[in-house]
């Protein structure tokens, strides 16, 4: 394909790369690596399991952190690149999901550690072992806090594509726009890897305190299968969310409910066939079939009468229409 028809063809991208999350991902990877170190050598050093376990899944946030900014990277590299449909936006979500199955890896290296730690108990330097917890968990909130600017920076600005847009029902709008809801789901998923940091953090504190005032010694790897645990419900959660965009299993999106309620809303008007599918973070495509009846009272005739009654729903960035008349024979 030569570069002038490269050219000429609409570049389906829609939205822009959530720069400051990518930004603030970045700097998160390098607050989190520097802490890594410190806590792995200090739980060696003080013989504290849960700074242990907590140093050591440090590791691979640290990898599924850099993940983050690899998948912003190339979005934005390839926003443009003609071979993918509907932009490189999923990139992005590809990035969600295979942080969500690190988590798996970081609940499983934990609750592994803490067994063995159970079996073999190990005397434990409480008060370093404190001190460098605190310092984590510092380190983790302030990276939270960094994430949670990122997407709230890109929700707070306008995201200019080449369709026209009007608003839609506030109901549904509220449902498709929270930030770490269904949004940028690449930065959920960092801010989630981030946020299992901090409470890991708070689950050794926790622990180290009741160790050093009750000598409840047991606390340090239970806390460390408690927060195992946690993390777990959180990737499965963020691994069904993925999921669902990259097999395009939105159908029982709120989007699909109001197009089927504006159809229905025209008389003569009939609805054969219907998908829709998550093509950016706050934009849907949708194909969609339709059968008009020769003595409607609907003036809806072509494919644009029907575009431009569906520009009233603003997260349908591109909609293609079929209009065959009431006594059209399906296709065998």
């Amino acid at each position: 394909m030569s570069d002038s028809t490269v050219s000429s063809l609409h570049v389906h991208q829609f939205g822009n790369v959530n720069q400051p999350a990518e930004k603030n991902t970045r700097l998160a990877v390098i607050f989190t690596a520097v802490m890594m170190v410190v806590e792995i050598i200090c739980g060696y050093q003080f013989a504290s399991m849960a700074l242990l376990a907590d140093g050591w899944h440090m590791s691979t946030h640290v990898f599924a952190l850099g993940l983050s900014v690899a998948a912003y990277m190339a979005a934005r590299k390839l926003k443009n690149d003609v071979r993918f449909t509907f932009g490189a936006w999923k990139i992005e979500v590809l990035g969600g999901y295979t942080s969500a199955l690190f988590l798996l890896g970081v609940a499983a290296l934990m609750v592994t550690q803490s067994v063995e730690r159970m079996i073999s108990p190990v005397p434990i330097d409480y008060i370093h072992a404190m001190i460098v917890a605190v310092i984590g968990l510092i380190v983790n909130l302030i990276c939270a806090w960094l994430l949670n600017r990122g997407g709230a920076d890109h929700h707070g600005h306008h995201h200019e594509h080449p369709h026209e847009h009007h608003d839609d029902d506030a109901q549904h709008e509220a449902r498709e726009h929270k930030p770490h809801a269904h949004g940028d789901l690449n930065l959920r998923a960092a801010y989630l890897h981030v946020l299992a940091d901090a409470m890991t953090s708070v689950l050794a504190i926790i622990a180290l305190l009741g160790g050093m005032t009750i000598g409840a010694a047991w606390l340090d790897p239970v806390m460390g299968i408690v927060g195992a645990v946690l993390i777990t419900v959180w990737s499965f959660g963020l691994i069904r969310d993925t999921a669902r965009v990259l097999l395009d299993a939105e159908m029982n999106a709120p989007i699909v409910a109001a197009i089927r309620k504006t159809l229905t809303q025209e008389k003569g008007i009939k609805m054969t066939d219907l998908h829709v599918w998550r093509v950016g973070s706050e934009h849907h495509a949708c194909i969609l079939s339709v059968e008009v009846a020769g003595d409607a009272a609907s003036s809806l005739r072509t494919p644009d009468d029907f575009k431009a009654l569906l520009s009233c729903h603003k997260t349908l960035a591109h909609v293609t229409v079929e209009v065959n008349p009431k006594s059209a024979k399906p296709l065998a």
